[in-house]
């Protein structure tokens, strides 16, 4: 099931898409005298499996149910505003570690222990948003595909045998990064943080359409040249562990977004490096889950 966050005729909306059309998670409530939820996240707090089989049963059945047209709605990110950072892991696919040298923040060898940072999506944008960025601000700014895990209960020092059981479901996130930034501050948080620097979606897609463990295939290409190819079984720290290492002593939270690292072929990752640059057309995608385009404006 993939879960959208989208708008029509001026109103933000949660809904389920069906193949070419998208059904409203409002009207799915008032046919389950449900209390309707305002956002995708009060969605997932008052999710339960139970809920999820009647929700199927009202969409087989076609009961009063209006069905839009995915074309004729603007597709926003899943989770516009985030109630935390999106929790981000660097260098966690063996190639990108290699690949990693001009940030001059850490070298190119595998890493023992997970990298955690964090980026602010203030809002998230979503599919075809722009990415915009002044070059007063920045001159090299790069793309990284990335999956991302939406977490579906609050859960603390959560054993590796049970980190599916809090897992909503999976999104795509392009982690924009501003490269020249983060050489410069020596950290990763400003460099990653600008405006519009998250693009986000276009849907979360529920965790029992994924099989676990998670391995698909993930693509990222610029103006159609393939320029990251891999699979997320290549991911040196894989999704258990890391939602046991972050949950030990800090407890995740019901719509956390965990970004779960790059793969090689970044645009520093050439030579010379290839930045972004007003017009270029980013393509993310991942297996089961869909596309996330987005253009680039420099202001």
């Amino acid at each position: 099931m993939k879960f959208i966050t989208y708008e029509f005729g001026r109103k933000e909306s949660v809904g389920i898409i069906k193949g070419d059309k998208v059904v409203s998670v409002e009207d799915i409530a008032n046919c389950m005298s449900w209390e309707k939820p305002q956002s995708m996240i009060e969605l997932i707090e008052k999710y339960s499996e139970d809920m999820l089989k009647k929700i199927e049963n009202v969409i087989k059945k076609k009961v009063d149910l209006k069905l839009l047209s995915l074309s004729d709605v603007k597709i926003k990110a899943p989770i516009p505003y985030p109630k935390r950072n999106v929790l981000c892991l660097g260098k966690n696919y063996v190639e990108h570690a290699k690949e990693i040298k001009i940030t001059r923040i850490a070298g190119t060898g595998i890493p023992e222990e997970p990298i955690y940072f964090t980026k602010i999506a203030a809002p998230a944008i979503g599919h075809e948003d722009e990415i915009k960025f002044s070059y007063e601000v920045t001159n090299q700014v790069d793309y990284e595909v990335e999956l991302a895990i939406v977490i579906g209960k609050d859960g603390v020092n959560i054993r590796k045998e049970d980190a599916e059981e809090y897992i909503f479901g999976y999104t795509i996130v392009n982690d924009v990064s501003a490269r020249d930034l983060q050489g410069k501050h020596k950290q990763w948080f400003k460099g990653k943080s600008l405006d519009t620097f998250c693009p986000m979606g276009p849907c979360i897609v529920h965790k029992k359409d994924i099989p676990f463990p998670v391995e698909l295939n993930i693509k990222c290409s610029v103006n159609g040249e393939l320029r990251q190819n891999s699979n997320t079984k290549n991911l040196i720290f894989d999704i258990p562990y890391i939602i046991s290492d972050l949950s030990k002593g800090m407890t995740l939270k019901v719509g956390d977004i965990i970004c779960t690292g790059t793969p090689s072929g970044v645009g520093m990752g050439f030579e010379p490096i290839k930045v972004l640059k007003d017009g270029d057309l980013i393509e993310c995608s991942i297996e089961k889950i869909g596309k996330l385009i987005n253009k680039v404006k420099v202001i």
